[in-house]
């Protein structure tokens, strides 16, 4: 894969962000003012745009430089350089090294599957969350709300290196783009697929789009244009061939799903930075099997907002729903306002995210346990009076 290069000259460094050899990589007056401290120690501003094997591509305004990583934290899994971040690079070292990163915006981070519990940053500095469905499978709706409450979760990126980031902060907004859409012709079968997806995705926008014919491609390229998108979803989902119909020539490789389940092998590799023709940049990744929450209890909330309205209509503020009297939520199940599979679902992501931040903070652990104490004396005691012991 091949990278832009820029003329020797940086006297573009100062000035206004539009001129700026980095500008249609993202770069604007608030990265300017996070970097002016650098650029007084010579040091390059720059993007990364691919990570491998401790080295990355980062695309600065003289071009296109292969640095080291290992500088900048190694050991702390959410300080490791990541594909999208903005980083300080020394020109003149043998090798060059990435010498800071600049404050996250945003990032997409999930859990991995150490039993330390440790965050993984899977892109950094996006503007849009694109989570690819295709529609040659069935859906796995659980699966669709787990992304959901992570892209929600996704303002607290700058936070992950400490400090505050560029002014303008705020979560990626969260897209569904549905795949393959000329694999479902009737017109009336593809809008109930839709409708499956936006009863899970409250005010997040759903596209169909096809790579074959077309369909949907115009709208989904007007929005990736502003800004850095990523895109998110199992293999098998389009994303590599999206990307490549975008870019307008095929620079990710792509293969053929398996006929018998619809999933497709790990073509993509690596997460890399791509710059679109029409505006904005793409960040392709490859296809993720495990999702684990990671500080997304924010997202829960916003993904689940109906039953976040209705608990606060229940009669005991910290009501579990589950057979406390006037609980709001049970009755809009037993009316079928609310469907029992959000629900279960609800109580599943919450459970985990709990687990996942009861194993990094040592005082929600021991409320926890508090609670669990609690729970357990009052459940001994209950059947002690059902048996006629309690005096």
């Amino acid at each position: 894969m091949s990278f832009p290069s820029f003329p020797s000259s940086v006297s573009s460094l100062q000035g206004s962000s539009a001129s700026h050899p980095l500008s249609p990589y993202g770069w604007d007056d608030a990265w300017a003012a996070e970097f002016a401290p650098y650029a007084e120690q010579g040091l390059l501003p720059g993007r990364v745009v691919r990570v491998d094997r401790g080295q990355c591509d980062v695309v600065t305004p003289e071009g296109t430089l292969r640095a080291d990583t290992a500088f900048v934290v190694p050991r702390d899994p959410m300080r490791i350089v990541c594909t999208g971040d903005w980083v300080a690079v020394d020109p003149d070292g043998d090798p060059q090294f990435v010498r800071t990163l600049l404050p996250r915006r945003t990032a997409f981070v999930r859990s991995t599957s150490s039993q330390r519990s440790e965050g993984q940053v899977l892109a950094t500095n996006v503007d849009h969350i694109v989570i690819c469905l295709s529609l040659a499978v069935d859906f796995d709706l659980g699966r669709v709300e787990r992304f959901l409450a992570l892209a929600m979760s996704s303002s607290s990126g700058d936070a992950l290196l400490g400090g505050g980031g560029p002014a303008g902060n705020g979560a990626a907004e969260p897209i569904v783009v549905l795949t393959k859409a000329d694999l479902v012709p009737d017109a009336t079968t593809l809008s109930y697929l839709v409708q499956d997806i936006e009863g899970v995705a409250p005010g997040v926008q759903v596209l169909t789009v096809s790579s074959t014919t077309g369909e949907g491609i115009d709208v989904f390229s007007a929005i990736v244009s502003g800004g850095t998108s990523v895109l998110l979803g199992a293999s098998g989902a389009g994303k590599s061939t999206l990307a490549n119909t975008l870019l307008g020539h095929d620079v990710m490789e792509v293969q053929a799903a398996r006929d018998v389940d619809g999933k497709g092998r790990h073509t993509t590799t690596t997460r890399n930075l791509l710059l679109l023709p029409s505006g904005g940049v793409l960040i392709d990744t490859p296809g993720l099997r495990g999702v684990g929450l990671w500080d997304a209890e924010a997202g829960v909330g916003q993904v689940f907002s109906e039953i976040e309205e209705l608990a606060e209509q229940c009669r005991f503020h910290d009501c579990a729903h589950e057979s406390e009297p006037g609980c709001a939520v049970l009755a809009a199940i037993e009316d079928g306002s609310l469907h029992e599979r959000r629900l279960d679902s609800f109580r599943k992501l919450i459970r985990e995210n709990q687990r996942i931040a009861a194993k990094t903070d040592a005082r929600m652990r021991s409320e926890m346990l508090r609670d669990w104490k609690r729970k357990g004396a009052e459940g001994r005691f209950a059947m002690e009076a059902k048996r006629g012991r309690v005096r």
